[in-house]
């Protein structure tokens, strides 16, 4: 899943190696090595800024995510080696601690007692870490083309070839070779009159961003909701947006803030429109989803407690303690302030532009409140992950 406040984020890969009879996942490139750095206690203070019911249900799905490897599974992280199964006994103790009516400094040495404590490196080995927000974002749909709605999600269309990439920290990955570029299938329109038309949305502008994304809900008329995720793409790299538009927004709007930058596409006509999303060759092919966007470890996301780094430097679904100022609205949505936070997360998804141990995306959640907050956040801060002794 998924995604935003430099606004383009999504998928990224990895490798998988047998030993025995245990499946071994390795986190093995050069910066991996360094990405984590051990902490003592003297050098952190932990507390959590958000209701503890959220963070249950995220360390619930991680626990779901290393009961549905195996216990056997291996995991390396730098030079750090855990099963799955040594997770699950750490998961469950984490869940304990955190149910407990404890202070918050008897909750800290029980984590050291039980955990190894690792601070990303960061970028540079600088040991700051620049987090951005994702969202799911709602849409409006109908299942049949009208005018309104005429503005497709295609399925995965069958010539669409893929060719098998190892992936390190997740189930394995399967990248395709190069298909239609986005000009090819929005404006020379190669996948008309095929029957891949999975569902119709009625703006284009928000059917990009659903692209960039990688998930989202669409309300229906008449009708209950759906949820669609992305399947696969084509193929084509990610592209961030070149420094020319942004100028242009900045020029007719003020600043260049994702809410900008999109209200700026929206007063485009559509062959404009079409010419400047044409530069963002990599299209997306959706499916329905059955339950809540999913993460790159095959589990929901959840609001606020879920993170996305590189699956090539830090084990998936591993709990996280994450510190940095976040930003603050008034009930007209117009930014108020920023302010210092900290708050346990669980690692659970991955993007194409999060790369390397200075980067964090944080899942913000669904609608415009979560877009607002996910589109202004771009913030230096601390990551540490909490692994099994």
């Amino acid at each position: 899943m998924k995604r935003l406040a430099n606004l383009i984020l999504l998928i990224a890969a990895a490798g998988t190696v047998l030993a025995g009879c245990m499946r071994v996942v390795k986190f093995e490139t050069p910066q991996t090595k360094q990405a984590l750095i051990p902490v003592s206690a003297a050098e952190i203070e932990f507390c959590d800024d958000l209701d503890l019911q959220s963070l249950l249900l995220a360390i619930d799905r991680s626990l779901d995510y290393y009961g549905s490897v195996g216990r056997n599974q291996v995991f390396h992280a730098g030079e750090k080696t855990f099963s799955a199964g040594q997770m699950i006994d750490s998961l469950k103790t984490f869940r304990q601690v955190m149910e407990s009516r404890v202070s918050w400094e008897e909750k800290k040495r029980i984590i050291f007692a039980d955990f190894d404590v690792y601070r990303a490196a960061g970028a540079a080995a600088s040991g700051e870490v620049l987090f951005t927000g994702y969202y799911t974002p709602v849409l409006e749909g109908s299942l049949e083309r009208t005018y309104r709605f005429r503005y497709p999600l295609y399925r995965v269309p069958p010539d669409l070839q893929e060719k098998t990439k190892s992936a390190a920290g997740a189930p394995e990955d399967r990248q395709v070779a190069y298909y239609y570029s986005r000009r090819e299938i929005d404006v020379g329109g190669v996948l008309q009159n095929k029957s891949l038309e999975l569902i119709w949305v009625a703006d284009p502008v928000e059917l990009f961003f659903l692209h960039i994304q990688g998930s989202g809900r669409i309300r229906l008329e008449g009708g209950p909701g759906v949820t669609v995720g992305v399947h696969k793409t084509n193929g084509r790299p990610y592209r961030s947006m070149p420094e020319g538009i942004l100028q242009q927004v900045r020029r007719d709007k003020g600043s260049a803030s994702y809410a900008n930058v999109k209200a700026w596409l929206k007063d485009k006509g559509d062959d404009e429109l079409n010419e400047i999303l044409s530069y963002y060759e990599r299209y997306v092919f959706f499916r329905f989803l059955d339950k809540d966007p999913l993460g790159g470890i095959g589990q929901p996301v959840t609001p606020a407690r879920s993170i996305a780094t590189d699956p090539d430097c830090f084990p998936p679904g591993a709990p996280a303690f994450i510190r940095l100022t976040k930003p603050v609205f008034d009930d007209t949505g117009r930014l108020l302030r920023r302010e210092a936070f900290s708050r346990f997360v669980l690692n659970q998804d991955r993007g194409a532009a999060i790369k390397g141990p200075g980067r964090v995306d944080l899942f913000c959640g669904f609608g415009p409140e979560a877009e607002a907050v996910a589109g202004s956040l771009k913030e230096r801060g601390e990551l540490y992950f909490l692994l099994p002794k």
